[in-house]
């Protein structure tokens, strides 16, 4: 037998992981692209909440955003609002009905199985090397990174319950630190 690399063994996982979603996305009525939408949306921070983030982010085009967020609107999953400052940019919002069908599709119960069936073999996976692995892909892509605000060299801490960004010099709940951003910048001098 060959040795696996990362990419067979995170390909392999996430294939597992999709044809769950798939499953639960069709007993909903919903597409895997509905879901990974409500998925970011219940990840993003203010600064990428909106349609172009998540287009970025999916990697499909914006017509595919738009006709994918005027369905979830439509269903009560989303909401639309206009920006105060620039009213042409359009804020996305995910509702309590979003959130409901959110934690009905993703199956998280596959991998609380999967977990039982490490402990019960004296196995541990700790997220800390898929943490270690994503730091390093997150690198070697050079690119768009979307990781979380309290990982990223523009997040700053002013004392113990008080954030900022150092990008656009605003303050950030504890909340904001624990949510993705498209700007985030992966801290480059850290070990891996």
């Amino acid at each position: 037998m060959k040795n696996l690399t990362i990419y067979d063994l995170v390909e392999s996982m996430s294939a597992l992981i999709r044809s769950e979603e798939r499953k639960r996305c069709s007993a909903l009525g919903l597409q895997l692209v509905h879901l990974q939408v409500l998925h970011y949306l219940s990840r993003c921070n203010r600064y990428s909440d909106v349609p172009a983030a998540l287009s970025l982010y999916l990697g499909v085009t914006r017509g595919t955003i738009s006709q994918t967020l005027q369905l979830l609107e439509k269903k009560g999953f989303i909401e639309k609002t206009a920006d105060k400052k620039d009213r042409r940019v359009v804020h996305l919002r995910l509702l309590p009905a979003g959130v409901t069908v959110l934690e009905h599709a993703r199956p998280s119960d596959l991998l609380d199985k999967a977990e039982s069936i490490l402990q019960k073999s004296h196995l541990t996976l700790d997220s800390q090397g898929f943490l270690q692995a994503l730091t390093a892909l997150q690198k070697a892509n050079e690119g768009q990174t979307f990781g979380l605000c309290k990982t990223c060299q523009h997040f700053r801490v002013i004392n113990l319950d008080t954030f900022r960004c150092g990008l656009t010099q605003e303050a950030l709940s504890e909340q904001d630190s624990e949510k993705i951003c498209q700007e985030h910048r992966v801290i480059t001098d850290e070990p891996l």
